[in-house]
Order: structure tokens, then sequence, then C-alpha cells
């Protein structure tokens, strides 16, 4: 049991000085800058517009459309490195996979572009 243990230290130790050097810069902040801010640096800033009336109103739906879409083609963006990194050994079937795989977020894509949804107005 101490054997499987001992495996663990260099991850405790890591973990250790991981929060002492992040203690360290919080504490060095306090120290160095003077801590008196104006104001506007304590005024609530939301989504590049200033704070007004209540939290819950309802946002427009573009922000919510953004959002998604900057999500789906950020995947699409991760499934393409671990493909191009492997692009030799998977060959030609690895490839035309691939291939298939993006014509079908261009359409997916053109057919957002085509529907307004990247206009901004």
């Amino acid at each position: 049991m101490d054997a499987l243990l001992l495996g663990y230290l260099p991850i405790l130790i890591f973990l250790g000085i991981a929060i002492i050097v992040a203690a360290a810069a919080v504490a060095a902040s306090y120290i160095i800058v003077r801590q008196h801010p104006d104001s506007a640096k304590n005024s609530a800033y939301e989504c590049g517009f200033e704070a007004f009336g209540d939290a819950r109103h309802k946002f427009d739906v573009r922000f919510y459309l953004v959002a998604i879409l900057f999500i789906i083609f950020d995947l699409e963006v991760a499934f393409l490195f671990p493909w191009a990194i492997s692009l030799g050994k998977i060959g030609v079937f690895g490839f035309w996979s691939m291939m298939v795989f993006l014509t079908i977020l261009t359409i997916g894509f053109i057919y957002e572009w085509r529907k307004g949804a990247l206009e901004w107005e």
C-alpha cells in the first residue's frame, strides 16, 4: 500500500508548489499595488454595455446564437488537431472521412450564413 501511495507523491508536491506560488502572487499584488479603486472600477459592467435595471431581463437571442456557433466551430478545430497528428497512420480512409466531416460542417456554415445567423444588425 505504501508503494502505491508513494506514486502520488510527485502530484502532491506539484499541487503544494502550485498553491504556494498562487498564494504568493496574490499576496504580492496586495503588497505592491495600492488598493484604492475609484467608482468607475467598482461599477458593474456586463457584455460591453453598462448595467441597467433588473439583472433578470431578457437578452437578445443573438448572444446565445453567437455562443453556440462559437462552440460548434471550436469543437471542429478540436477534432482537427488529433486528426492532423495521426494522418500518417490512418491513411486514405481517415483522410476522406475527415473530408466528409468538414464538408458537412461547411454545408452547415453556409446554411447559417444564408439564414442570416451571422448578421448583427
